[in-house]
């Protein structure tokens, strides 16, 4: 498909501008390793444009706005993407290589975000506080200002609206750097925000590197507010930038997660979507269920079961709408190639493998998705997140094993509980240190409503929800004595 004139500009203070510098950045196909076009390489020049754009716009029109019209915006928005949703499914899904059935639920979901925070925008009310007498005590929320949000390359098109929507419905003015392997969806959304008439500088994208743009925009100092998901050593240099000024950060730095299996598991249910969960989007998402506990005295049975399924499970072009896609670059696919090989090499038994289809590209970035296992508990396997279709499977005595083995990573993001008992459920999803606990259940098609962010070094903060509101917004207390 042909991408739109805007693809090379950058979007700031409603316009479509050139960069700074003039200089652009290729746009791969994962699928077939291909150049297929180009993004515009944005500068520290760049970013101070759009800090100045989104002053601006506080300053302004988008700054006078109620939150009945914010609403109003991000519904219509939210409107317009799933008016083209076959358009933006297709650009997503190369762009990142994603199967298009994937990617046309990622669009879904980015237009769920700013339905869901377009219709919240005014229902965020302040309250009253009980104070002593001759004292009216009152608590609001006010916008924190310009809030930065970089997000990763993995999921472009829900993070967008997981990350921009609740700052956009709180009345912040929104500078949006999407991953520079990934930044189609972003400029889409941003021709549509255009065209709902959102007010000039409320929304603008700065395309380019990590280390030029990302660092220009979490070192500003006019900066109110980051965003960030991605790896935990960026994560810390934004923290770190956020403390010298300081201003508040939410981080989101990947997973290590456990599906732990007891052996009351209703297992036709759990198989598949346990499968699902580590080969959606080829692996590289941070809640990918990347270690599967398995209670010994069904270990067998259970992994036999589940590696019939892996045996089927095939890698192919985004447009063949296969288990999974290719992976994200070249860079990735060697990062996954020798976490597999090392596994190999350590003697680490292959319980199962799918297959790269044959009519596959030969030049896409592909792995076939794989199950290791039984896997030592200190294994960087069990214990570092691979980012790629690579399950780890490891077994468990009783409940004080399984959560033992289930907390000894660095991460703390999801955690899946697979067993019948009530009593064991809750006792399980209180111990296993996570953010998100499913039971009986995996994943929940980009949960919207449901707050979502890490503990340990996973990160801190919440997205998702009305608890993301909270997170862009400050809180005021006016205390007004009418005594004599």
């Amino acid at each position: 498909m042909k991408t739109g004139n805007y693809v090379k500009k950058l979007y700031i203070g409603g316009q479509w501008v050139d960069a700074a510098g003039q200089q652009t950045l290729p746009v791969i196909n994962p699928s077939t390793g291909a150049i297929f076009d180009h993004v515009a390489r944005g500068s520290q020049e760049d970013i101070n444009d759009a800090i100045a754009a989104a002053r601006g716009a506080l300053q302004g029109a988008w700054g006078q706005t109620t939150a009945l019209q914010r609403g109003r915006w991000l519904t219509q928005l939210g409107q317009k993407i799933l008016e083209n949703l076959g358009t933006l499914t297709e650009l997503e899904a190369k762009d990142t290589g994603k199967p298009l059935a994937t990617a046309r639920n990622d669009v879904t979901v980015l237009a769920r975000y700013f339905e869901f925070y377009g219709t919240a925008a005014d229902k965020v009310h302040g309250e009253v506080i009980p104070f002593e007498r001759d004292y009216a005590v009152t608590l609001m929320r006010e916008p924190l200002g310009i809030t930065a949000h970089i997000i990763p390359w993995n999921y472009p098109a829900q993070m967008i609206g997981r990350s921009v929507a609740p700052a956009l419905a709180m009345g912040n003015a929104t500078i949006l750097k999407p991953a520079e392997d990934t930044c189609l969806s972003a400029l889409f959304v941003a021709s549509l925000a255009q065209q709902v008439g959102l007010p000039d500088g409320a929304f603008n994208v700065v395309t380019g590197l990590g280390e030029e743009v990302g660092a220009a925009l979490a070192s500003h100092p006019e900066i109110d507010f980051i965003s960030f998901t991605g790896s935990n050593e960026v994560g810390t240099a934004i923290q770190k930038a956020c403390a010298h000024r300081p201003v508040k950060c939410v981080l989101e730095l990947g997973g290590k997660s456990p599906q732990i299996v007891f052996e009351d598991v209703n297992a036709d249910r759990a198989i598949p979507i346990i499968a699902r969960a580590i080969v959606q989007n080829a692996g590289q998402t941070c809640t990918a269920g990347s270690r599967l506990l398995v209670q010994k005295s069904i270990y067998e049975d259970f992994v036999a079961r589940l590696a019939e399924v892996f045996k089927k499970l095939q890698a192919g072009s985004y447009d063949m709408d296969l288990d999974c896609g290719p992976l994200m670059n070249q860079k990735q696919l060697q990062r996954v190639e020798n976490y597999i090989q090392q596994a190999k090499d350590a003697g680490i038994p292959v319980i199962a493998q799918g297959r790269i289809h044959p009519e596959a590209p030969k030049s896409g970035f592909y792995v076939a998705p794989i199950m290791f296992g039984p896997v030592p508990t200190q294994d960087p396997l069990a214990l570092e997140e691979v980012f790629g279709p690579v399950l780890s499977v490891m077994a468990f005595e009783d409940e004080a094993d399984a959560i033992r083995i289930a907390n000894a990573t660095d991460y703390g993001l999801v955690a899946g509980v697979w067993t019948e008992n009530g009593a064991r459920q809750q006792r399980v999803a209180r111990a296993v240190r996570a953010g998100q606990i499913f039971i009986n259940a995996y994943g929940a098609g980009g949960g919207v409503e449901l707050p979502f962010g890490g503990t340990k070094r996973s990160g801190h903060g919440r997205e998702k929800g009305l608890l993301a509101l909270e997170e862009v917004s400050s809180p005021k207390t006016v205390v007004h004595y009418f005594g004599e």
